[in-house]
């Protein structure tokens, strides 16, 4: 019996050793050796290389950026809403309600050497909340650390943080690049002979750099309505967004961005990513000239495919924007 196991023995572990020798290099490999026992004492057989995880061959090592907090392009981005306690308020003295109103104010001057790239602050309508913040910065500590003053101020002692909202800035996949555009408007029957063709792939190609910078470094408008919302796009069966081809997906998207262009003038929107940063995928940010125009750009948006079959929508929250003495006075707490 011992005979006929150490025959086996060797002819499986021949065969191993033979798939074995093309990796059999010192440093890529250890030794296994096997054998069998016999009344105490260990008979060895051969030697099987075993490829170590340490020893592995790898890629070659990639070029990567140091570690940072900064993302490669955009700011970070922070949507922060806050419900005011009047009951704690009540409890504060006249004297710290006054020294929490100064530090309020600094806390959210633009101006001020510790803000953020962005600050725009506003009411919001509702009883979800009473100030909305809207912060971006290349340094999301920049953002946090003004959150944090303004908890440590008198008046923070009276905020309540109910809802908030992490995201990136970005330029979409969705937005054509000055190749895909001529390709548009050739498959819409422009003939790249017509002069027209030249013309708006000129414009286009002067505009888009201008357009992603907006994307991803945006001014504000000076408008006084401020929207935002929370939303997915759909993976439930018939409607999973994820599983249609990217021309079917780029081609929804470039209909949905035509009903928002008729929109320009009265209501501007950016949009942030938060895939791995929050619970949903975008954040929708709308300012609008006046209110009825956000009530109409959702409207008519919610028509287009993109959205009607494939959006999933969070909260609105609706704010009217004011600096940070006209919040106070808003709020009756000066």
């Amino acid at each position: 019996m011992k005979h006929d196991c150490v025959f086996i023995l060797k002819v499986a572990t021949a065969c191993l050793t033979i798939i074995w020798k093309a990796v059999r290099f010192s440093q890529m490999v250890s030794f296994a050796t096997v054998g069998f026992y016999d009344q105490g004492n260990f008979t060895p057989i051969v030697a099987l290389p075993i490829l170590n995880d340490m020893n592995r061959p790898h890629a070659p090592a990639q070029q990567l950026p140091d570690p940072t907090i900064e993302i490669s392009e955009g700011w970070h981005c922070l949507h922060i809403y806050y419900l005011l306690d009047r009951v704690t308020l009540q409890q504060l003295s006249p004297e710290e309600i006054s020294a929490g109103v100064e530090e309020f104010k600094a806390v959210l001057n633009p101006e001020a050497e510790h803000a953020p790239e962005r600050v725009q602050s506003f009411v919001v309508s509702g009883h979800r909340a009473d100030i909305g913040l809207m912060l971006m910065d290349k340094d999301p500590l920049m953002i946090d650390a003004l959150h944090q003053k303004l908890m440590s101020t008198k008046i923070g002692l009276a905020l309540e943080p109910t809802y908030s909202f992490v995201s990136l800035t970005e330029v979409s996949e969705y937005v054509p690049t000055v190749e895909q555009y001529s390709e548009k408007l050739r498959l819409g029957g422009t003939s790249p002979d017509d002069p027209s063709y030249a013309a708006k792939v000129k414009a286009y190609e002067q505009r888009l750099p201008m357009m992603n910078k907006q994307r991803l470094y945006p001014d504000f408008p000076d408008w006084p309505i401020h929207c935002f919302y929370p939303m997915n796009k759909s993976r439930v069966p018939d409607a999973n967004w994820y599983m249609e081809p990217f021309s079917k997906r780029s081609a929804l998207m470039s209909e949905h961005a035509t009903s928002g262009i008729k929109f320009a003038g009265r209501v501007s929107q950016l949009i942030t990513a938060s895939t791995g940063f929050d619970d949903w995928e975008w954040g929708v940010t709308l300012w609008g000239r006046t209110p009825e125009y956000i009530k109409e750009i959702v409207y008519t948006m919610r028509f287009d495919q993109a959205s009607a079959k494939y959006a999933e929508f969070g909260e609105f929250y609706i704010g009217y924007i004011m600096d940070a003495e006209a919040i106070l006075k808003h709020l009756q707490i000066q």
